[in-house]
């Protein structure tokens, strides 16, 4: 169990009293040892230095209320408790400071005592998730509720607004008007993205089609896919869940179960009965990444259960039904991939309807600032500490992120990246022009490592090592990546040879496809387990 730890401000009015009569009025930070459901272990309670005797006497009460409650003490003056300024500042500070052990101790802030300056920073703290914990808003007994006495009675608001992200993010839709929703409220300035996001949220909302983004590696498209579900679902367009697969995963005989669900005892190792995917996004959004690496039994499947809403599960003999809509993307040329066989022409036509190519950081340099200013408030929420830029730090990174020089080739992973380290190395919460300049040496220094290799390198490196590899000529390069590609995403030597030869074969009475491509790997000094491995 974790312990519960208060922080609260004695309150020099609304606490006060020495005499005997004070137990017939309510003192809000006396009252936080008298709840019956609310145990405090311990009671970070901040004081000024004109308040000791009032502390010492609210202390002796809390231990007569509740003994086993531990109050520890924290002087805090202010000059004027009324300034907005040095309120928030100071708290900020002691917020700061402070260990928090989240792990093992729940946090509530008192938001009774103090001044209207104090009960506001409490607020804006927590909120921004400084103060990792809850309010508690502790109330006067009421007339009418003779059972609480003196006591009164308590709230706690848990400000975490993660946890109402629907209320959230009606009020984005509803009164943000300049910027879209699917954008994330960042203001950006390019023409053509904004065109671009435009169109993708009218059809978000007036269409019920498959959507497919293209586009490189890290330009958004699953993050924007996450953004279209939530919208929808804010307009009450869908109800069910958010369901993301990248395709890439789905390999061997796993692949159709994992997707259209399975029967128990289908396969060895299907000990009970399992629902696929596309059965868990009923009502929902499923969303496919990288689709252009499914296999081809896998798409006719998912082409019927676009079409028809019902597809059959491994081993079974009864269709089920799911009406989802489906989201693809994916950064191969999916035409060149119809072109050798490994994509239906058929899918690929019920899916193209409305897409959209996402385009590359590099494209956007505009978008660049504002996306800082993002992923710098992300940081901040995620790791409970604001992080700003000196104003010449700012001014060089900018620079950089803006010419040429930066490629950007993970496109916003890269600026994600850059962006965290940034803010963790930051000395004293502020990114200082030092560590601009050590980032972008960082950064210069990944781009150089990563130049694209030449056609099929990662590829050929991995089945015949480097040293053969580098020993082709382009022509054979070229040739043998496809082969390769087809082969691995084929069940059987057949298969790959239908594939390789969909042409060719028809023109022959009798075709041994399976042998054609052995004879072709074997030229390589390759076999058909060595290329699946």
């Amino acid at each position: 169990m974790k312990q519960n730890v208060v922080f609260g401000f004695l309150g020099s009015k609304r606490d006060a009293g020495f005499e005997e009569d004070r137990w017939e009025n309510w003192r809000p930070t006396v009252a936080l040892g008298m709840y019956r459901n609310l145990h405090v272990d311990r009671f970070e309670l901040f004081h000024e230095s004109k308040d000791v005797p009032l502390l010492d006497r609210v202390i002796a009460d809390l231990k007569k209320v509740s003994p086993k409650m531990k109050v520890v003490t924290n002087l805090l003056n202010f000059n004027n408790p009324w300034d907005f300024e040095e309120v928030y500042s100071k708290l900020f500070d002691v917020m700061k400071a402070y260990r928090f052990e989240p792990d093992t101790e729940e946090y509530l802030f008192h938001i009774k005592t103090g001044t209207h300056a104090l009960q506001i920073c409490y607020f804006l703290l927590t909120e921004a998730r400084f103060f990792p914990g809850k309010l508690l808003q502790s109330f006067p007994p009421r007339p009418d509720r003779p059972e609480e006495k003196t006591v009164g009675s308590y709230k706690i608001i848990d400000l975490d607004l993660s946890n109402y992200r629907q209320i959230v993010e009606r009020f984005d839709v509803e009164k943000v008007e300049s910027t879209s929703f699917l954008k994330l409220g960042i203001a950006t300035k390019n023409k053509a993205f904004n065109h671009l996001i435009e169109q993708i949220e009218r059809v978000a909302t007036n269409a019920r089609e498959p959507i497919l983004l293209t586009g490189g590696t890290g330009v958004g498209k699953s993050l924007l896919a996450r953004r279209i579900h939530e919208l929808k679902k804010l307009q009450g367009k869908l109800t069910g869940p958010f369901v993301g697969v990248n395709s890439a995963t789905l390999r061997g005989d796993q692949s159709m179960a994992t997707l259209f669900g399975h029967t128990k005892g289908a396969f060895t190792g299907a000990a009970a009965e399992r629902a696929g995917l596309l059965k868990v996004a009923d009502k929902g959004l499923l969303f496919l990444d990288e689709i252009g690496e499914l296999g081809l039994d896998e798409q006719a499947m998912l082409l019927k259960a676009i079409e028809e809403k019902h597809f059959t599960p491994v081993g079974s003999d009864v269709d089920t039904t799911s009406d989802f809509q489906l989201i693809a993307a994916t950064n191969r040329d999916l035409i060149e991939s119809i072109a050798v066989g490994t994509f239906r022409e058929d899918l690929l036509a019920r899916i193209n309807l409305w897409t959209f190519r996402l385009p590359d950081l590099k494209d956007r340099r505009e978008d660049i600032e504002p996306n800082i200013e993002y992923e710098l408030k992300q940081y901040a929420e995620r790791n409970g500490r604001k992080i700003v830029f000196a104003a010449d730090a700012r001014e060089r990174f900018v620079k950089f992120a803006k010419s040429p020089g930066a490629t950007w080739r993970a496109n916003f992973r890269d600026l994600n990246a850059a962006i965290i380290r940034m803010a963790t190395l930051a000395p004293g919460d502020r990114i200082t022009s030092d560590t601009v300049k050590e980032e972008i040496v960082r950064l210069i220094s990944n781009w150089n490592s990563s130049e694209k290799p030449s056609v099929g390198a990662p590829l050929l490196h991995q089945v015949l090592g480097e040293k053969r590899a580098a020993e082709l000529d382009l022509f054979d390069k070229v040739q043998l990546v496809k082969v390769v590609e087809v082969c691995r995403q084929s069940k059987s030597l057949a298969e790959a040879g239908r594939k390789l030869f969909q042409h060719s074969r028809t023109k022959k009475k009798s075709s041994n496809d399976s042998d054609r491509v052995s004879k072709y790997l074997a030229g390589f000094g390759l076999d058909w387990e060595e290329v699946q491995k």
